[in-house]
């Protein structure tokens, strides 16, 4: 996994609340076996007319939001199924954050470990954010826990493990292999009898 430490990058304010994962990315695109080509039907009912031109009235089709990086979405942001597509959706479009004001636990789960970092503010700091001019950019400093600007700096919150996991660029195998001694002598203390 990559690490993530400071990062600076586009946003794009979507602040609808209750997106979940249906919205994220429709059942209907979940046939794939690897993590990669999701990004094209991330919030397919709305980026697509029916005829599956681009909607020209949805906010990531805009042309001053093409290549945004950091989303910045409303509440209770990726409810719904436990899909870890809509994270492969998210980092596979090109996102390495989502800030929203509240996430589902099993999407924040999904989106840690796969290394898409999601941050929690309150609606003041989003609206703040999402006012900004097109093609602003903002930095993200996971070390520090600090979202800025060029005139502000929101401190946001993260447990401990998951930062660590994220700054490291560690996935679970990572994290498993990094006790492989403890592990290797806790085996090698408890071989069966009938193996001697």
């Amino acid at each position: 996994m990559e690490s993530f430490k400071i990062y600076t990058g586009m946003l794009v304010p979507f602040l609808n609340d209750n997106v979940d994962t249906d919205q994220i990315i429709p059942k209907a695109y979940l046939k794939r076996v690897d993590k990669k080509g999701f990004g094209q039907f991330l919030f397919d009912d709305w980026r697509y007319l029916s005829n599956r031109r681009l909607n020209p009235e949805f906010v990531l089709n805009f042309p001053h939001y093409q290549n945004a990086t950091i989303l910045i979405s409303g509440d209770n942001f990726g409810s719904g199924s436990s899909r870890e597509h809509a994270a492969w959706a998210l980092m596979d479009y090109g996102f390495k954050a989502v800030i929203a004001g509240s996430f589902s636990d099993i999407f924040y789960m999904n989106a840690t470990k796969n290394g898409l970092l999601p941050i929690v503010l309150n609606k003041i700091a989003r609206e703040k954010l999402a006012a900004l001019p097109p093609k602003t950019e903002i930095t993200i400093d996971l070390p520090n826990q600090v979202v800025k600007t060029k005139e502000t700096t929101f401190l946001f919150t993260i447990d401990a493990a998951w930062k660590n996991k994220l700054v490291n660029g560690l996935d679970e195998i990572d994290s498993t292999l990094e006790a492989e001694t403890l592990i290797s002598q806790y085996e090698n203390e408890r071989v069966p009898i009938y193996w001697q």
